[in-house]
């Protein structure tokens, strides 16, 4: 059997890869009924999607031709590392900054992963987001979720 296209068959893997990990570690937690489902079910019913979106992607890299065999282009570090360092610090500031700041914060630091950058439209939507955040979380599902700086509240 012969890989059509390079990009699509390490796709699929990945898919597939994410899903089972993702699939086994959603089999620690209650399943419930689907009356009722518990903390596991819907992580287990988004992981059997996820793998099974893999197996497509997999199946047509392996049946449709593309020009070239499709290779893998550059690996995009810069905006992989900013992007893993900004959740990094979003999930240890939350706790002792709040979400007032910690939004903010992680819209701004995200935002230097790409090469276009202006401050108007990133601080725009830190407001816009910080504001949504606020209206789901805690008005909304009434999470207790900090929001301001330990120091001030």
């Amino acid at each position: 059997m012969k890989i059509k296209s390079t990009r699509d068959f390490l796709s699929g893997l990945m898919f597939i890869g994410t899903g089972l990990v993702f699939g086994i570690g959603a089999t620690n937690y209650s399943m419930g009924t689907s009356a009722r489902p518990g903390s596991g079910y819907f992580p287990l019913l988004l992981s059997v999607v996820l793998a099974l979106l893999g197996a497509v992607v997999l199946f047509k890299s392996l049946t449709i031709e593309t020009e070239g065999g499709d290779p893998i282009g550059p690996i995009a570090w810069r905006p992989l590392l900013v992007t893993v360092a900004s959740i990094a610090v979003f999930g240890f500031s939350l706790p002792k900054l709040g979400m007032f700041v910690t939004i903010p914060l992680l819209i701004i630091m995200v935002s230097f992963a790409g090469k276009e950058f202006g401050w108007k439209g990133v601080l725009l939507n830190a407001v816009v987001l910080t504001a949504g955040a606020w209206f789901i979380f805690i008005w909304g599902l009434n999470l207790t979720i900090p929001l301001k700086p330990w120091f001030m509240a």
